[in-house]
């Protein structure tokens, strides 16, 4: 970690000082540029008092070099950008070796009760695992990366991906200029949705003949109108010249409206996603699926950044719509007509290739997080999916505790018709442990990298019932909450899927009597299903199954040392029946009177 801590030190500090020296840079050049225009205004003045040509000239060289200068300072201005940007990526990734997490977006709009897993295993949320490793910038790489945590994949897509977390890992450099470009992109998933309901709609100007020969002729109807009004006839005779395009104006405006509303917050949208989208053009790959990824961009004679930066540019004409002079544009020229023509145009050519960029941009943004993940967690390693029906795993750690408290264990569990059963004492790790297996198999089937020393698996569906509440909505106990969730991993478990699950004090909301039965007649379904997984209990009695199911039920306990009335917890997993208890020296310690000699 301390090497991590002074790579990301270093390059704040050497950011921040290219930010400083180009923002002086920035500063003083633009006194210069107004100098500079003052100065070549007086003199194209006093070339004009010699000779017209020669005023006209000096305004074309002028014209000329100081666009030039315009867009070399624009450059300086973008590159002080960029470097802040990169001060504010490091600055997180310290933040992050802190155990501060708030700094990225913990996406708790994709918490789900109902998914198979992710609310028990905090994949959303504060401090969740999407807090933790989300890197991306746009909303489309956030969904992107939610759907990595959310759907496993296939053994060849997870041996894809590793692939492809093992280059981006060590392209630091270009991981975090990727992301500094991207933090520039203001977008909402909302209208990227509209923009691709867009790309649907029937054409209504380029199709129209009539339409189209108005954007033709209104410039010349306009300009006649204009030269007549000022040599022969009087400014109402002039109205006739605009009639033309007043009624192409009434007739397609519902239209042109409904176009606008799609495409009006999609400029800037764009123009970011082009930033990012041209940073990994101009990268070379060799992991198979990124450079299948980058060649998306590259399908037709112009690449992908160059044609959505046109259409960015294309919406921003149709933005002036929104300007005073607009309705002199649209009398003269047709603007908005002109603008929605090219939309069009633009689309019925393109309308199948954007919606594959912006899926190749979302999944190198999904890549570049958990790329980074295994970069600031080196000892991790990628998992073995194989065909042999048993997880096993060395050294297995929860992704979201740091190294230094990180208790780690080793496990071995075959995965048709078998179960572990764990007892602990309360506070003993019990829940921890189950989420650490969890989250590592979830990890295991998205390829990304897990936390452990080795882990080796086959391809299997999590299902939990961990943290289950009353539902004040449907008028439902925490009780008929669990029965709800257990009924639907008991149905999973029975279609004959390979299904591992995780369940934490199941029936805890009924009595000591009803819970001790029904637990044992759960435990025997989910058994003769073939199903396997891992069950915590406090119901010690539960312990005998491990002798009537010859092997398919085996006990493990996390147990709790007490020395001088003080709790020692050391997190390590153990064969066997739990044998410490903790409650009443934690309710004594709370201010409950307990007798002495029942603590």
């Amino acid at each position: 970690m301390e090497n991590l801590r002074e790579i990301y030190e270093k390059r704040v500090a050497d950011f921040s000082a290219n930010a400083t020296a180009l923002k002086s840079k920035y500063v003083r050049f633009s006194l210069i540029r107004l100098v500079t225009f003052i100065i070549a205004l007086a003199i194209i003045i006093l070339l004009f008092t010699y000779h017209v040509g020669l005023g006209i000239a000096g305004i074309v060289i002028f014209l000329l070099g100081f666009s030039r200068f315009i867009t070399w300072h624009n450059a300086v201005k973008r590159e002080q950008e960029l470097n802040e940007n990169l001060v504010i990526i490091n600055q997180k990734e310290l933040s992050f070796l802190d155990e501060d997490y708030s700094v990225f977006d913990g996406g708790k709009r994709y918490v789900n009760p109902e998914h198979p897993y992710t609310t028990d295993l905090d994949i959303f949320g504060e401090h969740s695992y999407f807090q933790s490793t989300n890197r991306t910038a746009s909303a489309i790489g956030h969904e992107r990366l939610a759907d990595y945590l959310r759907y496993p994949v296939d053994f060849t897509e997870v041996t894809r991906r590793q692939v492809s977390l093992t280059e981006l890992k060590d392209k630091m450099i270009w991981r975090q200029e990727f992301q500094a470009v991207g933090l520039a992109t203001e977008d909402d998933i909302t209208h990227v949705d509209e923009l691709k309901k867009w790309l649907h709609e029937e054409p209504y100007i380029s199709n129209n003949s009539l339409w189209k020969t108005l954007i033709f002729l209104a410039p010349f109807l306009a300009l006649g109108g204009l030269v007549l009004w000022l040599t022969l006839l009087p400014w109402y005779a002039v109205i006739l010249f605009f009639l033309p395009a007043g009624y192409a104006l009434k007739q397609t405006v519902e239209r042109i409206n409904i176009t606008h509303q799609q495409t009006n917050k999609a400029e800037k949208i764009l123009a970011g996603y082009a930033s990012m989208i041209e940073h990994i053009e101009k990268q070379e790959f060799t992991a198979p699926k990124l450079k299948e990824l980058r060649e998306v961009f590259f399908l037709e004679n112009k690449s992908a950044s160059e044609q959505i930066s046109e259409l960015s540019y294309i919406i921003s004409q149709l933005n002036l719509r929104n300007n005073f002079f607009a309705i002199f544009f649209n009398f003269s020229v047709l603007w908005d007509l002109k603008q929605v023509k090219k939309l069009e145009e633009w689309r019925s050519a393109q309308n199948i290739l954007l919606p594959k960029w912006f899926e190749a941009l979302a999944e190198f943004e999904a890549l570049n997080s958990l790329a980074t993940a295994y970069y600031n967690n080196p000892d991790w390693t990628f998992p073995e999916i194989n065909k042999a029906a048993i997880v096993r795993a060395e050294e297995l750690g929860h992704p979201l505790i740091p190294k230094t408290k990180r208790i780690n264990n080793d496990i071995s569990i075959p995965t048709k018709g078998h179960l572990k059963l764990v007892t602990g004492s309360n506070m003993a790790g019990k829940s921890t442990f189950m989420r650490t297996v969890g989250l590592n198999i979830v990890l295991a089937q998205i390829g990304a990298p897990v936390c452990a020393k080795k882990l080796s698996l086959p391809p299997l569906k999590v299902y939990t019932s961990m943290r289950t509440e009353d539902a004040l909505h449907e008028s439902t106990s925490s009780f008929y909450a669990e029965l709800k969730r257990l009924k639907f991993i008991i149905e999973a478990v029975e279609s004959g899927e390979n299904i591992f699950f995780l369940l934490d004090e199941i029936l805890k909301g009924t009595n000591s009597r009803d819970r001790h039965t029904g637990s044992k007649a759960l435990i025997r379904q989910l058994i003769e299903a073939k199903g396997s997984g891992i069950i915590a209990t406090h119901d010690l009695d539960l312990g005998v199954l491990e002798k009537q199911y010859d092997g398919a039920v085996e006990n493990l306990r996390i147990e709790v040392q007490i020395h001088d009335g003080k709790l020692f917890f050391d997190y390590k997993v153990k064969p066997g029946v739990s044998e410490s208890f903790n409650a009443t020296i934690l309710m004594s310690q709370m201010g409950i009177r307990i007798p002495a000699d029942e603590i």
